[in-house]
């Protein structure tokens, strides 16, 4: 038995974990879900803050996670809050901080 059938990933799941992958497959966003793990809601102002990064920037990251699925956004007056849609992404962090594969 191979471990695809052992863990049941079928062809879809497989196609969803891809897609999660390749959407926050950068440092920024990997950043953006931790920090919206430790905080419910940030704004972009924050998020920039945290992150030392240009809001222009980071506003491409937070406008293409949400488009895709991953964040939540609210704004209120001016400004937009964003928070974790998908709350199980901070698994992603987990496994990335006990994974021992030559990192």
């Amino acid at each position: 038995m191979t471990d695809t059938l052992k863990r049941n990933l079928t062809p879809q799941k497989l196609e969803k974990a891809a897609y999660i992958l390749k959407t926050v497959a950068h440092p920024i966003r990997l950043g953006i879900i931790n920090l919206l793990d430790e905080h419910e809601q940030l704004s972009v102002n924050q998020i920039c803050e945290y992150l030392k990064c240009e809001q222009s920037l980071l506003s491409h990251h937070l406008t293409n996670m949400k488009i895709k699925g991953l964040l939540k956004a609210d704004k209120q007056g001016v400004q937009v809050f964003y928070s974790l849609k998908e709350k199980d992404l901070i698994k992603l962090l987990d496994c990335m901080e006990n994974c021992n594969c030559n990192m």
